[in-house]
């Protein structure tokens, strides 16, 4: 069996993140083939060319992170219509400087919860523009926007709704999927 390094985000920085329980029940829920590990985004610096010439330790260690993992998964919530700022910042370091994307070819998804009853369906529309220009192969299907409720999903990252189990259960199973055929037609290098 095929095992996939695959690294994730939270989008928030909050400690109570919603988004950071979602990303616990994926993982308690992904298939075996996917090994799922946090890369956090709260320590880097706002990104600046300045820094192009040379990298703080922090920004290193985070772009060889995504270079080690085979996908990409962003856990993200809304923020004024659009994608946080300090995931913003997070892909601003990983896309520069030009030349060394980390994003590029890496097969990614992106999923969210909010309180309101679109999920997070604008954010990640935002999200999947700026993937897309990192060149970033897109789970386009199956989207996921979970509409949050108090009790939802426990601190251990159980889903307590059977419906909404099944269908995070299902998304995980469909983003295993797309990181083989897109790992199938672009191979890692050295792979």
């Amino acid at each position: 069996m095929a095992q996939y390094k695959v690294a994730y985000f939270v989008g928030s920085l909050a400690s109570n993140s919603i988004n950071r329980l979602l990303a616990k029940a994926l993982v308690r829920l992904a298939p075996p083939e996917l090994v799922l590990s946090e890369i956090p985004i709260r320590d880097l610096p706002l990104y600046s060319a300045d820094y192009d010439a040379d990298y703080p330790p922090v920004a290193r260690a985070f772009k060889q992170a995504i270079a080690d993992a085979d996908a990409v998964l962003f856990v993200t919530p809304e923020y004024n219509r659009s994608i946080p700022g300090g995931l913003k910042n997070a892909i601003d370091w990983a896309s520069r400087p030009w030349g060394t994307n980390s994003f590029a070819r890496k097969p990614s998804g992106v999923i969210g919860t909010s309180p309101g009853a679109i999920g997070t369906a604008v954010a990640q529309q935002s999200l999947r523009g700026v993937l897309c220009f990192c060149n970033s192969p897109l789970m386009n299907t199956v989207e996921a926007y979970i509409q949050f409720k108090p009790g939802l999903i426990g601190a251990d990252g159980e889903v307590t709704d059977d419906g909404t189990r099944q269908f995070l259960q299902n998304y995980m199973t469909e983003f295993h999927a797309f990181i083989v055929r897109v790992l199938t037609v672009l191979p890692r290098s050295g792979s």
